[in-house]
């Protein structure tokens, strides 16, 4: 091997071991040790002694515990609905109970029930877990919406690697609506799945389908834009941000209660949370506990990806070749053959 090839193999590998350390870096940096980072819990009551169990669960939790009172198990209920809690305890002296919604995050209850349990357990008394939420019959963990995402995201990038070899001697307009047609079809592929055949979903698919179409058009749309100027390194942009970053911050395996605060940050807007959270909300919480605003960030980054492209044209006609003038090429001919 020569060393022209060798650096050209070395350069092409690089690609994948930049690829391997990443996600060895985003997976284990947000999933390695999940520990409670301002978990909201409350404990139901406003007597002396709840007050003064939630302030002594709060000095020992720390940072890691956000512990508040609510007045009854009403507000607490509605609490867990709006999804500004986790778990809410009710103490009581034979029949404590724990009050948690699976359908927010599944790890996130059970680490709820992790810190209540240890109060009961400190009585002697065994803890009654509720669970205020219900979940489609096909998903009881309440993570098929994650492994969906997962199919979206792949279907998604993907295309984009296929758009940009593929039709690369076509206009940029033509290229991002074949970009969002395949979109289309990527969405229906994972909510046929994920909802006839699975039973992940089993109310408002064509919600979900409109949603999904709006998370792979922005992804596809970035991805068309990007290939432009990033060319054969695209498909390592792509995964940095649609898979390295973003399935790691969506909610899907633990929350950002239980991350660290880079992972919990990026959780508060990038898409991939803004899909998984949006549908939680829809599907399990009746269209409230911040659905609004997570369908806005889902078309913030569908905006991202139309400005991405439009720059991206105007950047690729200003730098393309330009055809040279019949006239000029027989004068250059002429010009050859005289010398």
């Amino acid at each position: 091997m020569t060393r022209t090839q060798f650096r050209h193999v070395a350069g092409h590998l690089l690609t994948p071991l930049l690829m391997c350390l990443g996600m060895a870096f985003a997976y284990l940096g947000a999933f390695h040790q999940p520990e409670p980072n301002n978990l909201a819990l409350a404990v139901v009551g406003d007597s002396p002694q709840a007050m003064v169990l939630a302030q002594t669960m709060k000095d020992k939790g720390g940072a890691g515990l956000d512990m508040v009172t609510v007045p009854d198990r009403e507000a607490a209920v509605t609490a867990l609905c709006e999804r500004e809690l986790v778990g809410a305890y009710v103490p009581d002296g034979i029949k404590p109970e724990l009050l948690v919604a699976t359908a927010g995050s599944d790890t996130s209850a059970m680490a709820a029930e992790v810190a209540f349990r240890s109060v009961s357990d400190h009585q002697g008394v065994p803890l009654m877990v509720t669970d205020v939420t219900s979940k489609a019959g096909g998903d009881p963990t309440g993570q098929g919406i994650f492994f969906l995402l997962v199919a979206l995201s792949v279907g998604a990038y993907g295309s984009v690697a296929v758009i940009g070899a593929a039709g690369a001697m076509l206009r940029m307009r033509v290229r991002a609506a074949v970009g969002v047609v395949t979109a289309l079809i990527v969405s229906l592929i994972g909510v046929l799945v994920a909802g006839p055949v699975f039973g992940v979903i089993d109310t408002d698919v064509a919600s979900v389908f409109a949603i999904a179409w709006v998370y792979t058009s922005g992804i596809i749309l970035i991805g068309i834009g990007l290939h432009t100027f990033l060319k054969r390194w695209t498909t390592l942009a792509l995964i940095t941000l649609f898979v390295m970053l973003n399935f790691t911050t969506s909610g899907g395996v633990y929350g950002p209660e239980l991350q660290n605060g880079f992972f919990g940050a990026l959780h508060s807007f990038w898409n991939g949370a803004d899909f998984v959270e949006g549908l939680r909300s829809l599907l399990y919480f009746d269209g409230g506990a911040g659905f609004g605003s997570r369908l806005f960030g889902l078309f913030a980054w569908l905006f991202a990806g139309v400005v991405l492209v439009v720059v991206a044209g105007r950047y690729e006609t200003r730098h393309a070749p330009r055809p040279v003038a019949p006239a000029a090429v027989e004068e250059e001919i002429g010009e050859s053959v005289a010398v």
